[in-house]
């Protein structure tokens, strides 16, 4: 969805002039670099660097089999399924149309992830296959971080496939493929990773089947997948020569997941919400990243607005020891967890209650799926739907369609296949109403009785995975290596469509819960609870009163101009000006150390400058080392982008095309940034 706090960082300075004095001065400067990367050599060794020592490393693992083709020939597929996800919606799309394409179709199916895939094999894909590209677009037109090594392949300059055949000879020509673009409106490059790989893709020879789909994530993403759909796959059917009509019935409903209840176990084997093998067993296995976050202790957390009503809230996390890196701009990932009023709502409508901490492991019926198990088993009922599956998002329309066939009542599937099928009333009592899958099912549940018909592999097939939340970092490595700092408004809010009910954000609400926690302030009953003591209470210490957040961090291009003399304007109204407090920080650091620091200018903006002023008293006092002011802009930076467009017009004497051209310049030299 768009954020209404979206920063921006400016560099409005033109390309300076390199004179003789400007030799002079990057000879000296690469001289003196030289002399200190040598320092300890030539000089002798002096303190230990800031940075944190690295942890060791054990041997790696072995290296995946990426030949997708080798596997579509000894599992008998047809279809493959590759997908690119930030978030895990491009990777349940996918699913959920290798299913339907079973079901409906009779299509062999297959599923993988592009990062699990030699992409250079394309050219040696089957004649008679067909191949689908669910590609989602993230932050400034970026692919997404399992999907860069494709787009790098797509992106070269003489793009080498595994035959050998130059690109002017058409090396993908017995491809076929399907794609739908996953992005938001929003930013200026929509959709463009999915736009990309469909053009080159054709470029190379390739043939799209029907029309290229594209979802926008700030209107109604679900709706515009379900809209392209149906025409998609009328062309598919045309293309692997398959009747419709006759296929809608194609066969009964095939269990993805074989799920099985045990008995004779080793509880130190059993995973409670570990994410990872390293979390469950240890090691020494020093990379913590999102497959293996990194449990971090939280060190500080303070409220930062002066308000009853609403609330935001800064954090400090401890990566010592975690050989974790981080720079200013970049952002750290926080983990979840579902709250227990949610958990405990599905585990009774599901009938589950009694036996919520049974055992149970998990398996792919599909010997070609990509991966054996949704989510590290064994485990429990209750670790499931706490820390494994998102049940706190709203039930999809598709979703709902389907367990109208497991309704207990002729008015429970009636209401449930309205919900389904018609848009509008799915939009004002689920979407906009924010109805989770527990709520809906409460809806059909007869007399209390728990709904025990509907299979927990299809609930399981259909949810996405829970996923962690990204922060903007809202310190500096220069003055805190150590430490990283996050700055999160509560979400909070009565939709219109549901005004007695409360929508909580889930992570930031459990965010708030730790600060209650931390600081001894009594947590609202009438607020979401979450089980904040981890798996095996390993994130909590209750002798010292410390709460531990599993957390990875993810690099970005949202850098301060490597030349601090460089002169930098900054918007970012609300909370959007956390890693400009970073930026800032950073700079006066540099001039406390006798460096010569270009104009810094920030522009920020509240609501009401006693309430939600953040971090006044601080930026009063950065702005004075750095002999500059701040600026409050009142409202919100989403139009900045149109503003500069204006001042390119009225200050630069140009048109509108040359303005916007100008503006698109400044953005693809890295001077105008969005993050």
């Amino acid at each position: 969805m768009s954020d209404p706090s979206e920063p921006v960082l400016i560099d409005p300075q033109d390309e300076p002039i390199i004179d003789t004095f400007d030799l002079v001065f990057l000879i000296s400067a690469g001289l003196i670099a030289v002399l200190y990367l040598f320092r300890d050599t030539i000089f002798g060794a002096k303190k230990s660097p800031a940075l944190p020592p690295p942890v060791p490393v054990s041997k790696p693992p072995l290296k995946k089999d990426k030949n997708f083709i080798k596997k579509m020939r000894n599992t008998d597929k047809n279809v493959v399924l590759f997908y690119g996800s930030q978030t895990g919606t491009a990777e349940d799309y996918a699913s959920r149309l290798a299913k339907e394409g079973l079901q409906r179709f009779g299509l062999k199916t297959m599923t993988i992830d592009v990062e699990d895939c030699d992409m250079t094999l394309l050219d040696e894909f089957p004649e008679d296959c067909l191949a689908f590209f669910l590609m989602a677009t993230y932050g400034e037109g970026e692919p997404t971080d399992d999907a860069i090594e494709f787009w790098e392949l797509l992106n070269s300059d003489n793009p080498e496939f595994s035959q050998g055949i130059s690109i002017e000879d058409k090396p993908l020509s017995s491809l076929r493929y399907v794609v739908f673009a996953l992005g938001n409106k929003t930013y200026e490059h929509f959709n463009a990773v999915g736009r990309l790989v469909d053009a080159k893709l054709s470029e190379f020879g390739a043939t799209r089947i029907g029309e290229r789909g594209e979802g926008d994530d700030d209107g109604s993403l679900e709706e515009d997948f379900l809209g392209w759909k149906e025409d998609m796959w009328k062309a598919v059917c045309d293309t692997m020569n398959i009747d419709p009509n006759e296929a809608q019935n194609h066969g009964t409903r095939i269990s993805a997941y074989k799920i099985t209840e045990l008995e004779n176990y080793d509880n130190d084997s059993v995973f409670y919400g570990e994410l990872s093998e390293h979390a469950l067993n240890g090691g020494t296995r020093a990379t913590y990243d999102a497959k293996n976050p990194f449990p971090s202790a939280i060190t500080a957390s303070r409220e930062l607005f002066n308000s009853t009503e609403r609330n935001c809230v800064h954090m400090e996390l401890d990566i010592t020891g975690s050989g974790l890196y981080y720079q200013s701009g970049d952002h750290v990932a926080v983990w979840p967890m579902n709250p227990e009023q949610d958990v405990y709502r599905l585990l009774k409508v599901l009938g589950l209650w009694e036996k919520k901490d049974t055992v149970v492991t998990i398996e792919s019926t599909d010997p070609s799926a990509s991966k054996k198990h949704p989510f590290p088993v064994p485990t429990t009922y209750a670790t499931i739907f706490r820390n494994y599956l998102d049940i706190n998002s709203p039930a999809s329309r598709q979703f709902i369609a389907t367990l109208a066939n497991y309704a207990p009542t002729e008015e429970g599937k009636s209401r449930l296949t309205t919900l389904g099928q018609d848009k509008e009333a799915y939009r004002i009592e689920v979407a906009e109403s924010h109805l989770t899958l527990g709520e809906v099912l409460e809806l059909i549940c007869s007399n209390g009785k728990p709904l025990d018909s509907i299979p927990l592999d299809l609930i399981i097939e259909t949810l996405p995975r829970l996923q962690c939340r990204y922060y903007s970092i809202s310190s500096t490595s220069k003055v805190t290596p150590t430490s990283i700092h996050i700055t999160a408004t509560v979400l909070r809010y009565q939709p219109q469509t549901a005004p007695k009910k409360t929508v909580y954000g889930l992570a930031t609400n459990y965010i708030h819960q730790v600060h209650h926690k931390l600081n001894n302030i009594e947590h609202p009953d009438t607020s979401p609870y979450y089980l904040y003591s981890g798996p095996r209470d390993k994130y909590y210490d209750d002798t010292t009163n410390t709460i531990k957040f599993a957390i990875h961090v993810r690099n970005t291009n949202f850098k301060l101009p490597k030349n601090l003399k460089i002169p930098v304007v900054m918007v970012g109204p609300g909370t959007g000006v956390a890693p400009f407090r970073g930026f800032v920080i950073e700079r006066a650091k540099y001039k406390s150390e006798g460096d010569v620091i270009g104009d810094t200018v920030l522009f920020f903006g509240c609501r009401k400058r006693d309430e939600d002023f953040l971090y006044a008293k601080e930026f009063d006092e950065l702005f004075s080392a750095l002999g500059e002011t701040g600026n409050d802009a009142k409202n919100m930076a989403r139009d900045v982008n149109n503003v500069l467009i204006q001042i390119a017009q009225t200050c630069g004497g140009m048109d509108e095309n040359s303005a916007i051209a100008y503006v698109k310049d400044l953005r693809s030299r890295g001077r105008y940034q969005e993050d």
